[in-house]
């Protein structure tokens, strides 16, 4: 059986990493001054490209995806669950050679981790609906905890014990890294980088405001629903009440024989009593 080669254009119609002498024969045939070396390793192929930049994403890749997630969490202490009104959520963003896609969701009670293990799963998702799923393709995430499960090949190990640690514990966000194991194998030329968070990526800044916004709309919603709740329950009963309050003061005050006395008096001055 033939061995897998990664075919590293530096130059070319399209710089790149191809799997396939005839794709790689495309970029480069009759172009002048054309670079390019098959290696047994992407990591080769990559560095190759880029000698000076092997660890960051290859921008000469077709599509570059970044996904992110996050969770709010109201005065926990450290090492505590979120409260089941914390709100969490995550975002993608999709760059398929200058063409933009989004998509942003969130729930309440997740945690952090769940989130971002989510964002790469919906944007995988999104990616395999649009049969995108064999193109050149870069993902870029700000979670270690997300990247160290895949580029250490973590997921596999879990999924080989029944989704158990080496200790025998059962990992955190099972059905989520199912969902993940499940993709990731249907994607033939993916990698997957790390980039710091709130720092000077445009991309990651982009996904980390996004599902911040998602976050403010689960608040704003659940505010406004408790808002409508009081004014049901609460103002309408308040009213009805002062309502009655107020006839019962009427019937108090009203002196009666009184009032009788001063008819009378008024009807013999107008003569109509002797």
């Amino acid at each position: 059986m033939a061995k897998k080669k990664y075919y590293a254009v530096k130059k070319g119609r399209k710089p790149g990493i191809y799997q396939t002498w005839s794709d790689t024969q495309k970029q480069v045939s009759g172009f002048s001054g054309a670079q390019f070396k098959s290696f047994a390793t992407k990591k080769e192929a990559q560095t190759f490209i880029k000698p000076n930049d092997a660890k960051k994403s290859n921008q000469s890749s077709e599509i570059i995806v970044y996904t992110d997630g996050g969770s709010r969490n109201h005065g926990n202490k450290l090492g505590q669950h979120v409260k089941n009104n914390d709100p969490a959520a995550w975002a993608y963003l999709i760059n398929n050679n200058g063409k933009k896609y989004s998509n942003s969701a969130g729930e309440f009670g997740a945690t952090n981790n769940k989130m971002e293990v989510l964002g790469l799963v919906n944007a995988l998702d999104y990616l395999l609906k649009m049969h995108l799923n064999h193109c050149n393709i870069d993902a870029i995430l700000d979670s270690k905890y997300v990247l160290n499960s895949i580029n250490n090949k973590w997921i596999y190990g879990w999924k080989r014990r029944g989704w158990r640690k080496s200790s025998g514990e059962t990992i955190k966000n099972k059905a989520e890294f199912i969902q993940l194991a499940d993709l990731l194998p249907k994607f033939s030329n993916i990698n997957f980088y790390w980039t710091k968070g709130h720092a000077n990526d445009e991309g990651n800044n982009f996904v980390d405001h996004l599902l911040n916004k998602t976050m403010d709309n689960l608040e704003n919603g659940k505010k406004t629903g408790l808002k409508q709740l009081t004014k049901i329950d609460e103002t309408k009963p308040a009213d009805n009440a002062k309502i009655k309050d107020k006839s019962k003061n009427t019937d108090k005050y009203i002196d009666r024989e009184k009032s009788v006395n001063n008819i009378e008096a008024n009807l013999k001055k107008m003569g109509f009593f002797s």
